[in-house]
């Protein structure tokens, strides 16, 4: 054998020696690295766009996996607990779906009452971006006997969930009682304009003063008028048996001492003296 094709057989075997040895050991260290970090666990995450208080559907979800050393409990890892479950904010296209966020499937709080939705339209403007259960006030405004009337159709409306669309808002769903939503969804196709503004959360009233209104002055009562004197007179004792009644004489009401005017003394006419 030739000395060359020795040592190139040598070589070929020392290379697949160190190939197997540097395999191992990466394996090795993977599985150290898998050791420390568990075993993956597959947590969820929204595929789309989800709206706050909407129901979550099978296509909105997606599967991602981490190690189970980071996922701790708030962590949903078990989809059939998403079954008839909501989201109380609204979620985009990547969030990571936790516990925390979840309520479940209660939209309308009374039996008598419908779900309306409402989008942004060229006839439907909203003043500000809403959130779930914001109430709102709704302003229209149409033509009644030829004459443009703007006025108040409903107040203080609970949105019930928000629509968006990543992250720009589109609309609400309003939580109408069923013998309003005909009404509303009329005038929501043919008022000439729909305004709906963002109401105060709480019902009552604020105590903030009308700056139109001007604050009544208070009313004094008039001075009572000064007591009459009265005379006091003494009581009048009966007389005896025998003797004749004496009549007392009223009492004067004494009078402020008055000072006495000084008077000049005036010259007395003197006779003339004579001489003796």
């Amino acid at each position: 054998m030739l000395e060359s094709k020795r040592r190139a057989i040598i070589f070929l075997v020392l290379s697949f020696l160190l190939a197997a040895l540097a395999g191992f050991l990466f394996l090795q260290k993977i599985k150290d690295l898998n050791a420390q970090l568990g075993e993956m666990v597959e947590i969820y995450e929204a595929n789309a766009d989800i709206p706050s208080r909407a129901l979550i559907q099978p296509d909105q979800l997606t599967v991602r996996e981490i190690p189970k050393k980071y996922a701790d409990d708030s962590y949903v890892i078990d989809k059939a607990s998403l079954k008839n479950q909501v989201t109380i904010v609204p979620l985009s296209k990547g969030d990571i779906i936790t516990k925390n966020i979840m309520k479940p499937a209660n939209v309308v709080r009374d039996q008598n009452n419908r779900l309306v939705t409402v989008f942004t339209s060229s006839n439907v403007v909203f003043d500000q971006e809403l959130e779930a259960l914001d109430r709102v006030d709704v302003i229209i405004s149409h033509e009644e006997n030829g004459k443009p009337v703007t006025e108040v159709f409903m107040k203080d409306v609970p949105v019930a969930m928000v629509a968006k669309s990543e992250n720009s808002f589109k609309g609400v769903a309003l939580e109408l009682p069923f013998e309003e939503a005909p009404k509303f969804i009329h005038q929501q196709h043919y008022a000439q304009m729909v305004r709906i503004l963002k109401a105060n959360v709480g019902k009552g009233d604020l105590g903030i003063p009308d700056p139109f209104v001007e604050p009544k002055p208070e009313q004094t009562k008039p001075p009572g008028k000064p007591a009459e004197a009265k005379s006091a007179t003494l009581p009048v004792t009966p007389p005896a048996a025998g003797q004749p009644a004496v009549q007392t004489p009223p009492t004067v009401p004494a009078q402020p001492p008055t000072k006495p005017t000084s008077v000049p003394p005036q010259p007395t006419n003197q006779p003339p003296k004579t001489g003796g």
